[in-house]
């Protein structure tokens, strides 16, 4: 099956819908995206669609199993979609929701996802938490050890 993302307003993703395969396909048996939106346009009245990958996420192409996949040129606009994503139309690609309170937050433009904009201690692992106020006061840092000062 192949899935597309019906994008609303300030391009957010307001559904998601499975079209077969076999819909995809030209004359010459190759997939083409647009076969899917024409289906699905005729279908619903709805006309923007973007076809998305139920296998990315990140960036990345997974198998089945959840390992990547050798062949990463399967990667297709950077995540499945989901509803309240946002489309960017300049990755062309599925961008997850900015977190809420965190204003220091950055796209990560490769893999769609925000981030902290400093990053994890190399030690990361469950040592550091991140405070924002530090990071406000110094925009180089941002992330404090759990450790209080009695050594626990």
């Amino acid at each position: 099956m192949a899935h597309f993302a019906k994008i609303g307003l300030n391009n957010k993703v307001i559904a998601v819908e499975t079209v077969n395969n076999d819909v995809l396909m030209d004359v010459n048996d190759v997939e083409q995206e647009q076969l899917g939106i024409d289906f699905l346009t005729n279908l619903t009245g709805w006309a923007i669609w973007k076809q998305t990958s139920f296998n990315t996420r990140g960036g990345k192409y997974y198998n089945e199993d959840g390992t990547e996949h050798a062949d990463q040129s399967k990667a297709f606009r950077k995540n499945f979609a989901g509803i309240g994503m946002t489309y960017d139309e300049e990755l062309d690609g599925f961008i997850h929701q900015k977190p809420k309170n965190e204003g220091s937050y950055v796209l990560d433009e490769t893999t769609g996802w925000y981030k902290r904009p400093v990053p994890h201690p190399a030690d990361f692992e469950n040592n550091y938490t991140w405070d924002e106020d530090v990071y406000q006061a110094d925009n180089t840092a941002g992330w404090v050890s759990k450790t209080n000062d009695n050594g626990s």
